[in-house]
């Protein structure tokens, strides 16, 4: 039995557990969140404020901060991110490495809550407890979204875990987004965390554009070929594209009427490029020769070209063999976009997916295989609607609202 602090009753949960059976690995969908507790708290999407709360967000200008802020004024001002190379200017196009991850800053601004979502990748544990010990002398509450509990972006875990302990074990409250995360962050540290969905990733106008766009498509009648999706981005340290495109090749070759297309930056598939892989590459383009799939490389996507790429495909391939959160997952969801995601992590529990198995230790082709299979054979997933990711933002804002009031 779970016994997470949980502070809201997620508006997408219904839909999130209602969508896909894998037959890989079993139904692998959704969150299903204790009853609220947002009534006892006297906290609700349209509760009255009390006043301003300021909050030291790091960051603050990244998508998933702006999007569990509420959409109108609610009592929590959020402080825009430092420009790094000017701090005494804001920023809301580069902000990182986070100036105020400094004790210094921390020592001479004014805010009422300090909250760390990410970005504290090169800072070391003792870096972290001097911060954390700076928010403390001034009287100010410290909280942590645990977003990773397995870095992406490191080849170890050592780093990550020493950092963790140290934000797990002294802040005043600490937040994260599934379940199964939560269980993993009581049976590591004894810390029972509050357990707030991620909100959606893709702006709710785009939604709303999309969502217009596959209706008139339906309507229209006619088909495409089932197109499954690999992006293998600049290839972090958390991605195994390799060992798993065999088997995905063989997935899509299998399916009547189906397309694999494979797309990567630059950096890793262009020999001039910084973080070339060459044994990658020449996978890559071999397959693409022989019309096994389609490969695309080109630099890194804006929103808009990235929304309207996920948006062509009927199911994304998650290539990773650790990790713990996906916002890509949560744009697929946006733009009703089939998931195959691993075992590792929780993404399972994000939202509904197909599931196969790869972690750090094993990977099994037939899942992969089932696991495309399956998405093809359910056929378009729904996309969440404008009205149920609005509704989720403002109970997962009005949630936060408590919690940085109950810290005050």
């Amino acid at each position: 039995m779970r016994d997470h602090t949980t502070i809201f009753r997620d508006p997408v949960a219904k839909r999130r557990t209602s969508a896909h059976v894998c037959r890989a690995t079993g139904y692998s969908g959704g969150m299903n969140a204790p009853p609220s507790r947002l009534a006892e708290l006297g906290a609700g999407p349209g509760a009255p404020d009390t006043g301003l709360l300021t909050v030291a967000s790091v960051p603050a200008s990244h998508v998933y901060v702006r999007h569990i802020a509420a959409e109108r004024p609610d009592g929590v001002v959020r402080l825009p991110d430092p420009d790094p190379d000017s701090p005494q200017r804001s920023t809301e196009q580069r902000w990182w490495p986070p100036v105020m991850l400094d004790p210094h800053w921390i020592e001479t601004h004014d805010f009422d809550v300090f909250h760390v979502q990410f970005g504290f990748d090169a800072w070391t544990p003792n870096d972290l407890r001097q911060i954390v010990d700076a928010v403390h002398a001034r009287g100010r509450a410290f909280v942590y979204t645990a977003h990773d509990l397995r870095n992406p972006h490191h080849d170890t875990r050592d780093l990550h875990d020493a950092q963790l302990a140290v934000l797990m074990e002294r802040a005043d409250a600490v937040v994260t987004l599934t379940p199964g995360a939560a269980d993993e962050i009581a049976s590591r540290w004894g810390v029972t965390p509050i357990v707030l969905p991620h909100p959606h990733v893709v702006d709710v106008e785009t939604m709303a554009r999309h969502a217009s766009t596959e209706a008139s498509a339906g309507s229209s009648g006619g088909s495409a070929p089932f197109r499954v999706g690999l992006h293998v981005k600049s290839l972090r340290a958390s991605m195994d594209p390799l060992a798993i495109l065999p088997a995905l090749v063989e997935a899509v070759r299998l399916l009547p009427d189906a397309v694999l297309q494979v797309n990567g930056h630059c950096d890793v598939l262009q020999p001039d490029g910084a973080r070339y892989d060459a044994a990658l590459s020449s996978f890559l383009r071999d397959a693409h020769e022989r019309g096994e799939l389609e490969l695309r490389v080109h630099d890194f996507l804006s929103d808009a070209d990235l929304w309207r790429y996920l948006a062509s495909l009927d199911a994304s391939v998650l290539p990773y063999r650790f990790g713990t959160h996906s916002g890509w997952l949560e744009a697929c969801l946006d733009l009703g976009t089939a998931v195959v995601a691993p075992t590792c992590g929780y993404y399972a529990d994000q939202g509904p997916v197909h599931s196969y198995v790869l972690d750090e230790n094993r990977f099994e082709p037939a899942s992969l295989i089932d696991a495309v299979h399956a998405a093809y054979d359910v056929g378009p997933q729904p996309a969440l609607t404008v009205e149920e990711r609005r509704g989720q933002r403002a109970t997962v804002a009005a949630a936060h609202r408590t919690l940085y009031r109950s810290l005050t």
